[in-house]
């Protein structure tokens, strides 16, 4: 049988790819530090273009390898099977606007820089627990969750370790938010249901 390599997950393989080539870039110094200011967030003006962009380029940026490996280790497991639940269009939508929110009341509540892709982590993880989630239903899974990364987020909030638990918690809760009001792809589940009963004998 002759294999070959498939772009499984487009918009997850995609924003890895971006995040990586910004840092490889960023690595060889031909920019000096204006590349990853231009994918961080820290200052608004509407008068400033560039700024409008930050406002979701800033996802995208990592301050080195660790982080981003940190980051993608997570994305990379749990968006491709997101992406194929939700769509690509609908997870694309998720990301831009979690990037979008963290943003912006990044820089109309706080002074510090942003970057990095921690808020889409939490987004992706919260999402994950509402796999299950059925009218009238909550899973167990979910509150788990929410109280192992989010609680952990609160907890930590006033220490000083240079982590925006403030872009964590926030991106938890447009998880939350998209995996309550957002549906699967209409042929998800029923696709799920006939191999299910394919298998019954």
């Amino acid at each position: 049988m002759k294999l070959r390599l498939e772009y499984n997950s487009p918009v997850i393989l995609t924003y890895a790819l971006i995040s990586s080539v910004v840092l490889i870039l960023h690595d060889s110094g031909l920019f000096g530090d204006r590349l990853m200011m231009t994918f961080s967030v820290y200052e608004f003006s509407p008068s400033n273009l560039v700024n409008y962009f930050q406002l979701v380029s800033h996802s995208a940026g990592h301050l080195g390898w660790n982080h981003l490996i940190g980051n993608f280790s997570f994305i990379l497991i749990l968006g491709p099977i997101l992406e194929e639940k939700y769509g690509s269009g609908k997870l694309l939508l998720m990301i831009v606007l979690t990037a979008l929110i963290t943003g912006l009341l990044n820089v109309l509540f706080f002074d510090t820089r942003l970057l990095g892709a921690s808020g889409i982590v939490f987004m992706l993880i919260i999402l994950s627990g509402f796999s299950n989630f059925k009218a009238g239903r909550i899973p167990i899974t979910l509150i788990l969750i929410v109280l192992l990364y989010i609680g952990r987020e609160v907890a930590q909030i006033f220490a000083d370790d240079q982590v925006s638990q403030f872009g964590h918690i926030l991106g938890g809760i447009c998880g939350g938010v998209f995996g309550y009001i957002l549906k699967p792809q209409p042929d998800h589940d029923e696709e799920k249901k006939t191999e299910f009963k394919d298998l019954v004998p």
